[in-house]
């Protein structure tokens, strides 16, 4: 009973460290993307780069919805493991919000 306990802890924990791994090398500039990336813009145009970037945020919001729904459903048919399904998130959510980055850029510049 104890070896099987142990081994339930150690498939958890290296999910754990598999996901801490992942995350690492996610650099600074990545994890701001989060939040309106707009400090690096005057203060006097800082609040319409947080209107735009809301804005883009729920133009996108549907086409990730729909991401994150199409993947769960591949993920409970079994044809993607937990490991894909981590792994192709974090892409589809890098690639997307470069997109948005780069829309906030080019709407910021004809401001």
């Amino acid at each position: 009973m104890a070896e099987i306990r142990r081994t339930r802890n150690n498939r958890g924990t290296r999910a754990w460290l598999l996901l801490i791994a992942v995350m690492m090398p996610v650099s600074i500039t990545e994890l701001r993307a989060a939040d309106p990336p707009c400090d690096i813009y005057p203060p006097d145009k800082q609040a319409r780069c947080a209107t735009i970037w809301r804005s883009l945020n729920q133009e996108d919001g549907p086409s990730i919805a729909q991401f994150g729904l199409d993947q769960q459903k591949r993920r409970d048919e079994g044809k993607i493991t937990a490991e894909q399904h981590l792994s192709e998130n974090m892409r589809f959510i890098k690639q997307s919000t470069e997109k948005r980055l780069e829309r906030l850029r080019q709407r910021m510049t004809k401001e």
